[in-house]
Formats: structure tokens, sequence, C-alpha cells
């Protein structure tokens, strides 16, 4: 074998260099961070970029990083400096302008998770409604009286709708209808006796 070939580890091997288990490595190949070679029987094999990649995924997780965020790290190249390897300004804002768009992506989800949970809660409250019925029928009740009864319910509900829609409209429209309106007019009497009252003193201000 020729001494340019490198070293290839199995995952048991790569594990126990890297002080985790075989699983963990597993796992972070799943999730696409890190792709081995594989022997002619489909075994795992792992060489130093490999180890020297896990090593550094190993190292942004104990700080605390999503793998989210070390999955775009990842995608950009570190520049080497003084005591080690920095990533660029450049590189930093594209890490950022990746984040922040999954950031925007996952506001976009929760605010259509919250109509969806909405919408169930009225579609949940809808049926107890009309279960309540089936059940109190089932238990003997008139049916009449009850249907009366949901009659009433029903159109009180829909008058308190009506009232707070107009209410509503009212509060939106009165800030407007204010800030629109033309200023009142000087009363013509009350102009005219300041206008007499500045003829006869000249030097009195008005």
């Amino acid at each position: 074998m020729s001494n340019d070939t490198p070293t290839l580890l199995t995952v048991r091997d790569a594990a126990e260099r890297l002080n985790v288990t075989p699983r963990t490595l597993k796992y972070y190949e799943e999730r696409g961070l890190v792709t081995p070679t594989r022997s002619e029987g489909r075994y795992r094999l792992y060489d130093e970029n490999d180890l020297d990649r896990f090593a550094r995924i190993l190292r942004l997780r104990s700080l605390g990083f999503s793998l989210e965020g070390i999955t775009e790290m990842l995608k950009r190249p570190m520049q080497a400096v003084e005591g080690g390897r920095r990533f660029s300004d450049d590189s930093l804002r594209e890490i950022g302008d990746a984040l922040r768009a999954q950031v925007q992506a996952l506001d976009a989800r929760i605010d259509a998770m919250r109509r969806e949970m909405k919408e169930a809660q009225t579609l949940k409250a809808e049926l107890a409604h009309d279960l309540d019925y089936i059940e109190r029928r089932l238990a003997g009740e008139n049916a009449e009286l009850l249907i009366r009864q949901r009659r009433e319910e029903t159109a009180r509900k829909r008058a308190l709708a009506t009232k707070a829609s107009q209410s509503a409209r009212s509060t939106n429209a009165a800030p407007h209808e204010a800030a629109s309106a033309p200023p009142s007019p000087a009363r013509p009497q009350a102009t005219a006796k300041r206008a007499r009252k500045s003829a006869k003193n000249p030097d009195d201000p008005a």
C-alpha cells in the first residue's frame, strides 16, 4: 500500500478517536453534515478531513450552536488568523442572511399554525354545541324547546357580533373624521366686536 493512501477509519474507530458514540457520528451523517466514503461492503469509512469536520461540529455544538446554524457555517470557508481560523466578514454576513431567512420562514409557519389553531378551536366549539343538542335530545329533553333555545341563542350572538362590528367601525372612523374636519369659522359678532375695540384703542393689543 502506498504511503500516500489516506488512512480510513471505521465508524467505531472514528468514534473512539473523537470520544463520542458511533450513533453520534451516524446521526450527523443522517443530517447531511458529513458524508463518509463507503467500502465495497458498504461500511462507513472516515478520512482525516471527515474527522476534522466532525471535530468542528462537536466544538460548535459544545458552544451551543444549533445544527441548522452549524450547517450554514460548514458551507463557508474559514481564513487563517493568528491563533487559529476565523470566518471572514463576508462569510459571517452570508451566514447571517441564511439564518435570518430561516427565522422569517419559521415566523410564517408559526403565523399559519396560529391561524389553523384558531380555526380548529372555532370548529371545536361549534361541534361541542351541536353535540350538546344531540346529548340533551337523547336524554329526553323536549325537541321544540331545545330548538327555540338554540334559535334565541343564535340571535343573541348575531346581535352582539353586529354591535361589536359597528363599535369597531365607529372607533376607527372617529380619528379620521376629526383629522379631516375643517376648522370652525369665527363668529361674525365676536369678530366685529374685536374690530371696533381695536379701532378705538390702537395701542391696546387684541
